[in-house]
């Protein structure tokens, strides 16, 4: 080494201090995740025959699990590409979730689901429109996904938008849908402004429960499918502080 400049010389001892350290360092390309779950990454997926043999009970029941494993900063190391290979031919997705756009609410990530596990529908203040109740109908009618949940999520901006009836092109009309559950919320909980964020969190939870509502009356297949036991609904809400989804017990 003694032709080589002499940082290269550093550089290599530096690199080789590393190695043995074991790399601290938290950039995924440098090393493993800190706290990460030990063993091989996962390369399973959901499969029609699980699919069809697991109960909304036990659907709902994965989605705790998963979210209290990215609570505590111990997601599961998936091979994706495994993944996407073995999911190519088909789905079988055991829920589907609506939730929010906030880029701070990644709800795969949250619920800690890989590839083919999940129906994802995301749409500023998690509302209820047409296409989505279509598109919930085709999760669980035709492609067998055994329970519907309802996310919403602290400090919403659409939330806080309706709260404060924010006239904004197209996204007057979305906010509309949230206005009902306004007054779900009882007259005494003041100011009743977007400043008040235990006003504006208890109208997220009103306006999740109204589109639990909204599914059962809107949607004869899935009223039918729920007053047979055949589908799960579930609302809850994201802490956007803490990551943990609380579902609702009724």
């Amino acid at each position: 080494m003694k032709h080589l400049p002499k940082y290269f010389f550093w550089f290599a001892v530096l690199a080789a201090g590393l190695v043995a350290a074991g790399c601290q360092s938290s950039h995924p390309s440098c090393c493993s995740q800190p706290g990460r779950m030990a063993g091989p990454a996962v390369t399973s997926v959901q499969t029609k025959a699980v699919q069809a043999a697991m109960t909304p009970a036990q659907s709902l029941s994965v989605l705790r699990s998963g979210n209290a494993r990215f609570v505590a900063g111990q997601p599961l190391v998936r091979d994706f590409p495994a993944q996407v290979k073995a999911t190519a031919a088909g789905q079988y997705p055991f829920a589907v979730v609506l939730s929010c756009l906030d880029s701070r609410q990644p709800i795969e990530i949250v619920l800690d689901q890989g590839v083919g596990d999940i129906f994802s529908a995301r749409v500023a203040g998690n509302v209820l429109d047409d296409d989505i109740l279509g598109s919930m109908e085709f999760a669980c009618k035709v492609s067998g996904a055994k329970l519907i949940a309802v996310i919403g999520h602290s400090n919403c901006g659409a939330i806080k938008g309706a709260v404060d009836d924010v006239q904004l092109g197209n996204l007057t009309g979305l906010l509309a849908k949230i206005k009902p559950a306004l007054d779900a919320v009882p007259a005494d909980v003041q100011p009743r402004t977007s400043k008040n964020y235990a006003f504006v969190d208890q109208v997220s939870e009103a306006n999740v429960r109204l589109v639990l509502q909204q599914i059962r009356a809107q949607s004869p297949i899935l009223k039918e499918m729920l007053d047979a036991g055949e589908i799960g609904l579930v609302g809850g809400m994201y802490d956007l502080t803490t990551g943990k989804v609380r579902f609702y017990d009724k």
